[in-house]
């Protein structure tokens, strides 16, 4: 089954309250067959960013996707992800290896940047989750 995974994460302050969504939707219908979004007290942005890839590719994987196309707005992620950018910040390297552990996991992943503007879905979860920690 090929899935499209959309992710976000962000985080107000970067540090801050901070908080991930992911959209997983059917690559042909364009159906949501899952939505995944928490917040992760304080972090960093390209943490959030990373923990949101990991939930969208663990919701693409309980659905039994054996072929995913992740698009995100995280330059950085899908950067370091398709291998052409080192992943040299300590925080990020556990974060790699279990996204990429996960794809491995799946069989084909293939990861393209979108504008901000193109993933709303995942940016609104994101958002809700920020304001989720935010309140607390």
């Amino acid at each position: 089954m090929r899935v499209v995974v959309e992710a976000d994460g962000g985080s107000r302050g970067n540090p801050g309250p901070a908080g991930y969504g992911a959209v997983v939707c059917d690559a042909v219908s364009d159906e949501v067959l899952a939505e995944r979004s928490e917040g992760l007290g304080i972090a960093t942005n390209n943490v959030a960013e990373y923990q949101g890839l990991i939930a969208g590719l663990r919701a693409a994987l309980e659905l039994g996707a054996d072929e995913v196309d992740v698009r995100m707005d995280s330059k950085l992620v899908v950067e370091q992800m398709s291998g052409r950018w080192k992943i040299k910040h300590p925080a990020m390297q556990p974060l790699a290896k279990e996204a990429g552990e996960v794809a491995r996991e799946i069989g084909t992943v293939r990861y393209s940047w979108i504008p901000r503007a193109r993933n709303t879905r995942a940016d609104r979860l994101a958002n809700l989750a920020m304001d989720a920690q935010a309140a607390r």
